[in-house]
């Protein structure tokens, strides 16, 4: 397929090729992969600038997409990429391997790292899903911190920045920047942009932001990051987000106000328990979604409103594909024994498989997990219109992602995202507070949004 980029891609390949290391924060929907690949061609055999390139993404995305991208376009078909996927010792064959890019899944950069240690030997890195690496703690933010002074070339994609606050936003950009921006140590980081809010002793949970942080930050970071939102660019056929009420009946919501107040529901074999805050908080989902886990892992059954509602959505969907979000395992296997014909996205070739048949409407139920399907697949062939979510989640950044499956470029039909809400119950927070971390990635977002009029009119 002959590519001829867009307006907006155009800039984005410019941007890689004139900035060593910088964030593209592309929306999801305007070809940062096809975008990424076309000036890593160019660095590679028009500039000769890098020489071996390393893509780290989410697995699924690593053993399907890129490699899939770079056969689908004509003018990218010569470059070879390696999957360093599998076993370890399978990992080393792909290393050895005779390519241009090498793609990897993010858990195992790490290892990665640990194999070659000081003899990096990749002088450009791609970090698709950027935010992935926002927390300064975790092993793969360390492993890449380490080898990030032998990187020449490094560029970070993502949609969602700061799924959850602007706290996420030190990691990610040390890996750009190695801290010139804001700051060498997450540390000073909070020092100069928030101060503590609740605590306990000396462990702080909260962080609020000092006056003026946002714009501060986001001057800070302005000329490293580069922010385009799908909405500017795409004429995207309408897409119509609607949170569908259920009502639970008085023995259900009985049940719920009990576990709620009390923290326990006894039953015969075993109990429903509740230790914790964050473990009441889970349950109390499960339970607005119809079953609930005792401490033997059993399911306890509570309702079967959202089947039923679900059913009435399937049925209004007049045939159509109709795709399912769902969280909970017991919601997935409830789903299963309600509708027979649904059909969950498998893993590897499998996967693939399920995509095409997706694709050419032959699965009528779609049953997906937002954190196995949130990146990098392209489902917006079906003639789908209806995405339903089953299960709430705390998730801003998966449930953009989620959604951006089918609401992306090369949809042609409107869509409409129903939420399942139980009334009364931690659904609804859960759905508020997404709402409320929406606004805060959309200030974001447009603070660092690239200069769109100067941009089209050049």
């Amino acid at each position: 397929m002959k590519f001829t980029p867009h307006t907006y891609q155009q800039h984005a390949i410019e941007r890689i090729l004139d900035t060593p290391y910088i964030a593209l924060l592309l929306e999801m929907g305007l070809g940062k992969t096809v975008s990424t690949l076309t000036a890593i061609d160019m660095l590679i055999n028009d500039y000769f600038d890098v020489a071996k390139v390393l893509v780290i993404a989410p697995l699924r995305v690593a053993d399907d997409t890129w490699p899939r991208e770079v056969g689908k376009w004509d003018h990218l078909k010569h470059l070879r990429v390696s999957k360093v996927l599998g076993g370890a010792e399978a990992r080393r064959k792909a290393l050895r391997a005779d390519a241009d890019i090498w793609v990897i899944n993010r858990e195992n950069v790490p290892w990665l790292v640990q194999e070659y240690g000081s003899k990096w030997p990749f002088d450009m890195v791609v970090v698709d899903e950027m935010s992935s690496f926002k927390s300064h703690q975790a092993k793969r933010f360390k492993a890449l911190k380490r080898v990030r002074p032998l990187i020449k070339r490094l560029v970070g994609l993502t949609g969602t920045p700061a799924p959850n606050s602007l706290m996420d936003l030190w990691a990610p950009i040390y890996l750009i920047d190695q801290g010139e921006r804001l700051g060498n140590t997450i540390t000073a980081y909070r020092d100069r942009y928030f101060t503590p809010g609740e605590r306990d002793g000396h462990i702080v949970y909260h962080w609020r932001q000092k006056r003026e942080a946002e714009e501060r930050i986001y001057e800070a970071i302005a000329d490293v990051a580069v922010s385009m939102k799908a909405a500017d660019w795409l004429e995207l056929p309408e897409r119509i987000d609607r949170m569908m009420p259920v009502k639970l009946d008085a023995k259900a919501t009985e049940l719920y106000r009990t576990l709620e107040r009390d923290l326990l529901l006894e039953y015969v074999d075993a109990d429903v328990v509740a230790a914790s805050a964050a473990v009441l908080s889970n349950k109390l989902l499960q339970m607005a979604s119809g079953t609930v886990y005792d401490e033997q892992r059993g399911m306890k059954w509570i309702h079967d409103a959202k089947l039923d509602a679900l059913e009435d959505i399937i049925e209004a969907a007049n045939g159509k594909p109709v795709m399912l979000f769902y969280n909970f395992k017991h919601s997935l296997a409830r789903i299963q024994q309600r509708f027979p014909q649904a059909r969950i996205l498998r893993k590897g070739r499998d996967g693939n498989d399920d995509i095409a048949a997706w694709n050419n409407n032959e699965i009528p139920l779609l049953l997906l997990h937002p954190q196995s399907a949130g990146h990098g697949l392209n489902l917006q062939e079906s003639s789908c219109q209806t995405v339903v979510w089953f299960d709430q989640i705390w998730s801003l950044e998966y449930e953009q992602q989620a959604n951006a499956r089918v609401h992306r470029q090369g949809l042609r039909q409107s869509v409409v995202i129903i939420k399942l809400i139980a009334e009364g119950t931690m659904d609804m927070d859960a759905a508020a507070a997404l709402e409320r971390k929406a606004a805060g990635q959309e200030e974001l977002m447009q603070a660092l949004k690239a200069r769109i009029d100067k941009i089209k009119a050049g």
